[in-house]
């Protein structure tokens, strides 16, 4: 079973994420979109259609998003398969929440790493 395929998004906290995207989108060239994020497609030799997108997003300082970590960043991993990654995490002894969120814009689930991070896994919906 494959467990992480690539990372599916970059999000951190901000004491003023607009200031923050407003500084990412001069310096650096980042379309920030209304929702608070970029979403950079993928598109290559080996993936002409760009088929897929890597997310980079702000979260305000005190948003409730990452906890339990406190940690000012979450990485979010593509899987292909988030349940049955879920399950076998369960069964290594690693702390997993139980709460699976799935929408239109995927099922994500979330770990705990040994220093206390929390990571968002990610199945894409198919074709993303």
């Amino acid at each position: 079973m494959k467990r992480v395929t690539g990372i599916g998004g970059v999000f951190f906290k901000s004491p003023d994420p607009q200031r923050l995207a407003e500084w990412y989108r001069v310096h650096l060239g980042f379309a920030v979109e209304e929702w608070g994020g970029v979403a950079f497609q993928w598109a290559g030799p080996d993936n002409p259609a760009g088929t897929g997108a890597t997310v980079w997003s702000l979260f305000e300082q005190d948003t409730k998003h990452f906890a339990p970590s406190s940690a000012s960043f979450m990485i979010n991993y593509r899987v292909d398969d988030l349940h049955a990654l879920l399950a076998v995490l369960r069964a290594e002894g690693c702390t997993v929440e139980d709460k699976v969120d799935e929408s239109e814009y995927g099922k994500f689930g979330w770990v705990i790493d040994p220093d206390g991070n929390k990571i968002e896994l990610w199945q894409a919906p198919d074709g993303r």
